[in-house]
């Protein structure tokens, strides 16, 4: 589990230097974005994802670990959404958003070392494929509680779907530098 943790830390410190670059380019402007539209997003890349993984030729030369990188990133920018709502205007400054960044991870990787507590690293022996499609799964889940306006019988929130897609990339790309 040890390893689990700071490889875990490894792949969040790429997204989000990755997310703080792009804030200092572009500013906090997916502040504006209701969460079927980062759902979207969400769902654009891990289709394309998927399509890598099933077809040999590539048009665009960007591989699975970029669009793994943009799940967790949307994913994270769709829990401050739930959190802070939507907004008309950019709001937030690097620092603000990196501050939101850090806490809702923190969150996030706490809930998987408790699922890696009691499932012990399952996830280690499921493949990315697998992987790719448990994400697709999760947004299909979340598309389906926006259509219902959040409301669930018996079902976790969007909050915990967007969780597990942040976890199920990150080892997705544990697994893709393992390979290495």
């Amino acid at each position: 589990m040890q390893n689990t943790s700071k490889q875990y830390d490894e792949v969040i410190d790429t997204c989000r230097t990755l997310f703080v670059n792009k804030m200092k380019d572009y500013g906090s402007a997916w502040r504006i974005l209701r969460l079927p539209s980062l759902t979207d997003q969400i769902f654009i890349k891990a289709q394309r994802i998927r399509s890598l993984q099933e077809n040999e030729e590539r048009k665009v030369d960007e591989g699975e670990a970029s669009e793994f990188i943009g799940i967790i990133n949307y994913s994270v920018m769709a829990l401050i959404q739930l959190e802070n709502g939507v907004v008309e205007q950019p709001d937030m400054d690097v620092n603000q958003a990196s501050e939101q960044y850090d806490k809702h991870v923190e969150i996030t990787k706490k809930l998987m070392e408790d699922k890696n507590h009691d499932y012990g690293e399952a996830w280690r022996d499921i493949r990315i494929s697998s992987l790719t499609d448990l994400i697709l799964q999760k947004l299909l889940r979340v598309k389906q509680i926006e259509d219902n306006e959040g409301k669930t019988l018996v079902s976790e929130g969007i909050d915990a779907n967007y969780q597990d897609m942040i976890n199920y990339a990150v080892f997705a790309l544990i697994h893709m530098n393992e390979q290495r």
